[in-house]
Parts: structure tokens; sequence; C-alpha cells
């Protein structure tokens, strides 16, 4: 659903953060880049990081990639609502775009782990949903991840390794989705933020729509 048809109240309510976690190759970042490409209304918060670009990957629009030392004068300065390492590089989120964002009324997605999750909890838990996507099987984990032939076979190990321990934070997240079948697994998550997108908190408009309606209503 793009955002042509959406309701006129989109219009007045606050943006939502939505963070998706998982371990690597469960599927997280292939149900983002989907969301975001159907949903006009739902941008990608870009991440910095301090690693160097995978192929294919484009600077502002896959990360924005920095040097380490760039990358610390962010953090001392406090320009990023969470940022953590993972796999011996740094990850950030860039605090700017997102309350921008926010205050427009767009719902910001977040490709992150949970100790990303668990900082945006601290910072910004009003606005947060936070979504865990588990693989059906280990066996299908580590297929995904050497079919993407993004990661030697090192570096597949050691995400295979990092896996159990990262699924033990599950239980941290306010839904939890299982991609046996990525279809499925999209139209749930697309669920997720229609329903979301209807809590009172976030509606703004609903004060005035409200405040009218008891007008007319004692006016009759």
């Amino acid at each position: 659903m793009s955002s042509e048809h959406a309701g006129a109240e989109d219009r007045g309510r606050r943006g939502l953060m939505l963070v998706l976690s998982s371990p690597s190759g469960a599927g997280k970042t292939s149900l983002a880049r989907r969301l975001a490409s159907e949903h006009e209304d739902v941008q990608a918060s870009i991440s910095a990081t301090t690693r160097a670009p995978r192929p294919g990957e484009t600077e502002g629009l896959d990360y924005q990639f920095l040097s380490a030392e760039a990358f610390s004068a962010m953090v001392a300065r406090g320009e990023f609502l969470e940022w953590a390492e993972v796999f011996g590089h740094r990850y950030g989120t860039p605090r700017a775009q997102v309350e921008q964002a926010l205050h427009a009324g767009r719902d910001v997605l977040f490709d992150i782990d949970w100790q990303g999750a668990r900082q945006l909890e601290q910072t910004a838990y009003g606005d947060l949903v936070r979504v865990f996507v588990l693989p059906p099987s280990v066996d299908e984990l580590e297929r995904r991840l050497t079919a993407r032939a993004q990661d030697s076979a090192d570096t597949i190990r050691v995400r295979m390794s990092k896996a159990a321990q990262e699924m033990s934070h599950w239980a941290e997240y306010d839904y939890v989705l299982v991609n046996d079948d990525f279809e499925r697994t999209y139209r749930d998550l697309e669920a997720i933020l229609m329903a979301e997108r209807r809590r009172r908190r976030r509606q703004l408009w609903i004060n005035g729509l409200v405040s009218s309606l008891s007008k007319a209503a004692q006016a009759r």
C-alpha cells in the first residue's frame, strides 16, 4: 500500500520507528527493503558504519561509510540515537534524519541488531515498534548465508556461531515473525505496521475530530 491509499487522517499522525532485528541471514534486510519500496510514507534509516562497502552497496543509499575517527567524533557530539559494535565494525543511527521524519508523520524503518534496539528503547520508547525475525531452522539459516555469496566461509562460521546469542533476545521485542515463507512474512509485517499506525497516541488528529464531533452533537 503506497501513501496515495492512506487515509487523510494519516497526515496528522506522528511517525513511528519500526525496528527489524534478526540473526544474519534470517531475512530482515529483504523485508525492510520491500516495505520501504512499496510504502512511500516509510523511509529506511540510513545507518553509518565503519566497515567497507560490500559489492553493490552505495554510499548514502545503503549506508554512510565513515572512518573510525569520524564515527567517534559523531558519538562524542551525541549525534547517534544508537550505536553498537557488530563483528568488529561500528554501526549507528544518525539522530537528525529520524527526528525530522517522525515530526513530518513519516515512519522510519531500522535494520539493526538487539543492541541497537535496546538503546532505542532508552531514548525513544514511545515511538518504537520492535519486530524480531527468526529463521525456520538453523540449516536454512546457513543455506541463506551461503547462497547470498557476500561473506567468506570463515565469516559465515562466525555469523552462525553468533546466531544463538542473537536469537536469545527475541523476548525483548513486541512481535516475532518466523520467516519460513517470505510473502506471508511480509504480509504479516505490513499488518503490524498498519495496526501500530492506528494506536491512539500516534493519531494526533483525533483530539480535534472528537472536539468537533462533541460540539456538533451538543448543537443538535
